[in-house]
C-alpha cells in the first residue's frame, strides 16, 4: 500500500481526499493508496477522519511511510519551502501550485532528479486537462512549434457573455464574482497574469529550457469593449484571451498573453463560459487540442490525483520530467508578425497611405472604420498606426 499525504484542505485538497477515499486504485496499478495524514491549521471537528489531521509539518517530513504528498496549498511560502524539504527527504511530490511551478520549478525539478524522486504538475495548467504528460511523453516524437490556448476560465466565462449575451465587461465580471468564477480581486485573472505563467510552464516543457514568465509581454482583458468584440465579429472572429508560445528558427521562443481575434473557423473561438483549451502543434501531428475544464474542485484534484497514480505505478522511471536551467533566448516583441484588426477614424486615403487593408468595414461605430492589416512585425505596424491614429487595435491569431 502507498500512503501519501495533503498539504493544505482547501478545494483541491478536500478534493483530493474525497477521490482516494471514493476509488480503489490497486486493479489500475497494482497497489492500493491511502491518505494517511493532511496538514492544515485549521480545525475539522466534524470531519469522518478528524485523526488524520496535523498542524506540524514535521509530522509529514519525517513520516518514512508517506512517499508522495500533494502540494494543494496556493501561493509561494511556505509552499516552497515544504516542498524543496519533501524532495531532499525522498518524497514525491505532486502540485497544483502554478505560481510555484512558474516561479521555482527549474530548481524543483533539478532537487527531484537529484533525489531520484518525481516533481509533478499536470493540475497547474489547464485543472482537470491533461497536457504536461501529452508534452513529455505522447508529443515526443515531434517538435513542437507552436502552443497557443484559453488558459483562463474567468476570462473566458466574461468574453463569452459579452460575446453571446451582450453583456458589458464590468457586469460580465460582476456576474463571474457572484458565481465563484472570479476571486473579489480578479486582477491575476482579467491582467493576464494566471495565464502568463501557465504558458510559461508549458514553454518550458515544450522546448525543455526555462521560459521565465517575468520575461512574457502581458495584456488582460481589462479594456476590451462590446464595441471590439462586435468588430470582431464582422471579421468572422471571437476575442479571446490567448496564451500564446512559437519556437523560432534561430531556436529563440516567442511568448506573449493578449487578447486576440480569433477566426470563427478556428476551434478555440468556440470555447465558451469557463472552460479551457489549448492547441499544440507538432510538426508531424499537426495540430492537437486540449479541452476540458480548466478549475474546479474535482477537475483539479483528478489531475493531482493522477501524478499521484502514475507515481505509485512508475517507482522505477529513471529520467524524470526536467527542463534546462538558465535563461532561454526571447524573440523581441517588436520583430513578431502578426495582422491586426484595426479600429480609427482615418479616412480611407489616410488608410490606404500607410497599409493595404485585407478587408475594411465601416457602420459599427459612426465615423469609424475597422480593417485587417496583411501581417507584419509589430515595429512595424507600431510605426504605421502612429501616422495614422487607432481607437484600438487587436491582434489576430494565425490559423
Amino acid at each position: 500500500m502507498a500512503k501519501i499525504a495533503i498539504l493544505g484542505y482547501g478545494t483541491v485538497g478536500s478534493g483530493v481526499y474525497e477521490i482516494f477515499q471514493d476509488s480503489d486504485f490497486s486493479k489500475k496499478i497494482g497497489e492500493s493508496v491511502e491518505v494517511s495524514k493532511i496538514l492544515d491549521i485549521r480545525e475539522f471537528p466534524s470531519h469522518p477522519n478528524p485523526g488524520l489531521f496535523t498542524k506540524d509539518f514535521n509530522d509529514i517530513l519525517n513520516d518514512a511511510e508517506i512517499s508522495v504528498v500533494c502540494e494543494t496549498m496556493g501561493g509561494l511560502h511556505p509552499a516552497y519551502e515544504f516542498t524543496k524539504a519533501l524532495l531532499e527527504a525522498g518524497k514525491s511530490v505532486t502540485t497544483s501550485n502554478k505560481e510555484l511551478v512558474a516561479t521555482y520549478g527549474t530548481e524543483l525539478l533539478e532537487i527531484a532528479a537529484a533525489e531520484g524522486v518525481r516533481y509533478m504538475f499536470e493540475a497547474s495548467v489547464g485543472g482537470g486537462i491533461p497536457i504536461i504528460r501529452p508534452l513529455a511523453s505522447c508529443l515526443l516524437a515531434n517538435n513542437i512549434e507552436r502552443i497557443a490556448g484559453i488558459l483562463n476560465g474567468t476570462t473566458n466565462f466574461i468574453l463569452s457573455e459579452m460575446i453571446n449575451n451582450n453583456r458589458e465587461f464590468d457586469d460580465a465580471l460582476a456576474d463571474a464574482q457572484a458565481r465563484g468564477y472570479a476571486e473579489r480581486n480578479p486582477a491575476a485573472d482579467i491582467e493576464g497574469h494566471d495565464a502568463c505563467r501557465k504558458i510559461a510552464i508549458l514553454a518550458s516543457m515544450a522546448w525543455g529550457d526555462f521560459v521565465d514568465y517575468n520575461n512574457i509581454p502581458t495584456e488582460g482583458i481589462c479594456d476590451i469593449s462590446l464595441t471590439d468584440v462586435r468588430y470582431a465579429e464582422k471579421f468572422g472572429a471571437a476575442i479571446k484571451l490567448i496564451g500564446y508560445a512559437e519556437k523560432q528558427d534561430d531556436k529563440s521562443v516567442y511568448a506573449c498573453v493578449a487578447p486576440m481575434a480569433v477566426e470563427c473557423n478556428n476551434p478555440l473561438a468556440g470555447v465558451t463560459d469557463v472552460f479551457n483549451a489549448i492547441m499544440v502543434r507538432g510538426n508531424y501531428l499537426g495540430d492537437a487540442m486540449f479541452y476540458g475544464r480548466g478549475a474546479g474542485k474535482l477537475a483539479t484534484a483528478s489531475a493531482v490525483s493522477a501524478d499521484v497514480l502514475d507515481i505509485v505505478r512508475m517507482k522505477s522511471l529513471k529520467k524524470p520530467m526536467r527542463w534546462e536551467t538558465g535563461a532561454t533566448k526571447m524573440l523581441e516583441p517588436g520583430k513578431k508578425k502578426w495582422a491586426y484588426i484595426v479600429r480609427t477614424k482615418a479616412g480611407q486615403k489616410e488608410i490606404d497611405s500607410e497599409f493595404n487593408p485585407v478587408k475594411t468595414v465601416t457602420g459599427v461605430v459612426e465615423s469609424e472604420t475597422g480593417f485587417i492589416t496583411e501581417p507584419m512585425c509589430e515595429d512595424e505596424f507600431l510605426e504605421k498606426i502612429a501616422r495614422v491614429g487607432a481607437v484600438k487595435y487587436i491582434r489576430m491569431l494565425e490559423n
